[in-house]
């Protein structure tokens, strides 16, 4: 189960959603989360009231068309599939959203079954569901 958080520079809502679209669909293709697994939280930055701060860094050059992605799920995949994720996502965003490529920053936190309380106070992964 991952939880998705997508923050992206001068974005609206139905932007919002291509965007959070495009990562979920990456999820369930490159790592196999069915489609109910859907916990996302999409905030768009205005530029004057909340910024997105970015530059070139190896070799990148990022714009004001920035989207940062950060998901955190249970460790254990293996580096080839997460690199086909990272592809993914950025195929979709641009598909979907119409990001270029350049501009889609993704960065992934792995835990353990211990890290995670879906609800109810309880350990569910623990538990054995």
């Amino acid at each position: 189960m991952p939880l998705v958080r997508i923050d992206a520079l001068g974005c609206d809502a139905q932007r919002l959603q291509a965007l959070g679209r495009a990562v979920h669909e990456a999820l369930g293709e490159a790592m196999g989360f069915p489609d109910d697994d859907h916990f996302q939280i999409l905030t768009g930055h205005d530029g004057e009231r909340s910024l997105l701060r970015h530059g070139t860094y190896l070799g990148v050059r990022r714009d004001d068309g920035i989207v940062y992605v950060a998901i955190t799920l249970r460790g254990g995949r293996p580096s080839a599939q997460k690199q086909a994720l990272y592809h993914r996502i950025a195929e979709l965003a641009q598909e979907y959203a119409g990001t270029e490529p350049r501009n889609v920053f993704v960065t992934l936190t792995e835990n353990t079954d211990a890290d995670w309380s879906l609800g109810n106070g309880e350990a569910q992964y623990l538990d054995g569901h």
